[in-house]
Parts: C-alpha cells; structure tokens; sequence
C-alpha cells in the first residue's frame, strides 16, 4: 500500500499526482480507517465515482486514483441544480488529480416528482444520477458505482439514500468507518485542496419542501450565493422564499452582514438577481435547516420583508433579521 502526495508545484502550476513510498505512522484509528479503505478499492477491478467536487467524494476520487490508477473514472452530473463553480471546481480537481472525468447532462427538472419538491426529492435526483453511473460503468466494463457517503450522513433526512440501495451504489468511505471529521483530515494529510470546502449541498436544498424548483429558480438562488462568497462569506446559504431571499452565514459572520457598507452591496447584488426582499436569519447557517419543520424542531420565523409603505419597488433597501 502506498500513499498519495498531492502538491501544487511551484509557481502555480496545476497540482501535481504523484505516488510516493509509505512513510511510517504511528497505528491510529484514522490509519486504519484509511487502511481498510485501501483494502476495499484494491478489491475492486475499475470503479466510477460519483464526484460532486466536495471534500467527500473528492477524498474518495483521490483514493481510488491512487489504488486504481486508470480504472478510476470520475462521473459529476450535470444540471441546473449544479452551481457554475462548482462545475468548474469538479473539472479543476479531477484534472490536477489525473482521473478520467465524464460529464453527464441529468434532467431531474423534467420529473415532475422532483420539480414539485416533495420531501423525497432527493431520490428522484439521485435515482437518475445513479442510473447514469450504473449505465457508464457496465459501458467501462465493471458494476462498482461508489458514492462519498459517510457514517455522519446517516443521522440526515437522505431519501437519496434509498436509490443508491436500490441503485447498487456503494460507499466506501461508510464502509471503512469515516465521519465528516475523518475525511477532512484524510485529505490534509493528502494534501487535497478541497480538504476543508464547506459543505455545498445541491441548490435544490434551498427551496422549502412543496416551493416548485424550476431553472429559473435555481440561477437567482446560484447568483445570491456567488455574490456572497465574492464578499467573503465562505459558509452560506440563500433560502428561497418566494420574492425573498433568507440568508444564512455563519452566526458571528451575521454583524459584517449588516453592516452598512456590506449590507447596500448585498441587497443591490440580490436586486439585480431578480428578489425583491432580503432577510437574514439570526440563527446563522445550519446544515439541513429547512428540514427542521419536516423532524418537529421549532419552526422557522417567517422572513420578514424589507419593503416599506410603497411596496418592494419603494423599499427602504436593507437586511434585517427575520423575526
């Protein structure tokens, strides 16, 4: 077994992926978590990998480059609900790893099952993309399908889960015992860029359960969060209600939000981005927030609008907290 160093080079070239010789360490749970991985993508003759571009399923990516060598193939799917960036993020990794990387156009949005957004609309989601990996890899010649799902992901409301069941998906990173802190530091120590990228669930997760997802939709929420991240806001959310638009950042991220300078430039971004009404919520960013009111956890405030007597088209521009 041998390990996998992945540095950039030297005046900012593309990374490079290299194989180098097992240096010793001392016997943790982590190494042997990494071990058994190891071992498992060893028993595998050539594997597609779901790659999203995160930490998880890019740490797996990796891994599997580094067992697999040319049998590894990455698959991302593609489709409104994929964010631009992180399209483009996908690509960039899987070139600085060396991995075949296939890009497949997905048409979830033309199911009407997923665009109502039911409470399942993840396995609709996920029921195609896993069928286009299945069909990508019998055309490779092998039946492994690999997902970056991890042990913390079974505690999460995760209808997608069922199809990759069903799917014959499976996850090795689950398989071996890695929680989301295990991955993050797995792929430090591999050197992975993406080693600490913020969760980024698909842009469909935005819209409360029973909204309509429509492309639409999904480019004005794609806008928002952009422009948050081009402000500094590294961990963020743009929950879509309708007209408005709740933010989420992190809770002590929350003053810089609504400050004066910072706030105009939010809301001017948002405006140009087709919402009439920004809010934030006080309670800062929560992984899985809008599925508090589908667990029974206290429901969420409604956002309050930021218009003023004359309606949205003479609104005192601002950002609030939603009370």
């Amino acid at each position: 077994m041998h390990d996998v160093d992945f540095r950039p080079r030297s005046g900012g070239a593309a990374e490079a992926f290299r194989e180098s010789a097992p240096a010793p360490a001392a016997p943790t749970r982590l190494a042997d978590r990494i071990a058994r991985l190891r071992a498992l993508l060893a028993g595998l003759d050539r594997a597609v990998v779901c790659f999203s571009g995160g930490v998880d399923s890019g740490y797996l990516l990796a891994e599997a480059a580094g067992v697999l060598g040319d049998g590894a193939t990455a698959l991302t799917a593609v489709s409104p609900s994929l964010a631009p960036e992180e399209r483009a993020g996908a690509e960039d990794l899987a070139r600085q790893l060396g991995v075949r990387h296939v890009l497949v156009e997905t048409h979830e949005l033309d199911d009407a099952r997923y665009a109502s957004n039911p409470v399942d609309r993840c396995y609709f989601c996920k029921n195609e993309v896993y069928g286009v990996a299945v069909t990508e890899a019998a055309r490779l010649g092998t039946a492994h399908v690999l997902d970056g799902f991890n042990t913390e992901d079974r505690g999460d409301h995760r209808p997608g889960r069922r199809a990759a069941i069903e799917q014959g998906v499976r996850s090795p990173l689950d398989e071996a015992g890695f929680g989301k802190a295990d991955v993050r530091e797995a792929a430090r120590r591999l050197g992975l860029p993406v080693w600490d990228k913020p969760a980024l669930a698909c842009l469909s997760s935005r819209f409360p359960y029973g909204t309509a997802i429509t492309p639409e939709r999904l480019a004005r929420v794609a806008a928002g969060e952009r422009s948050l991240r081009e402000l500094g806001f590294r961990v963020c959310r743009v929950r879509f209600h309708g007209a408005t638009a709740r933010i989420e950042v992190e809770p002590h991220e929350i003053p810089r939000l609504r400050s004066a300078g910072v706030r105009g430039e939010v809301v001017r971004r948002f405006r140009d981005a087709g919402f009439a009404r920004v809010t934030v919520d006080p309670r800062g960013y929560r992984r899985g927030s809008l599925n508090e009111a589908r667990s029974g956890a206290a429901p969420e405030a409604p956002p309050r609008p930021l218009a003023g007597p004359d309606g949205p088209a003479g609104a005192r521009d601002a950002v609030e907290e939603a009370l």
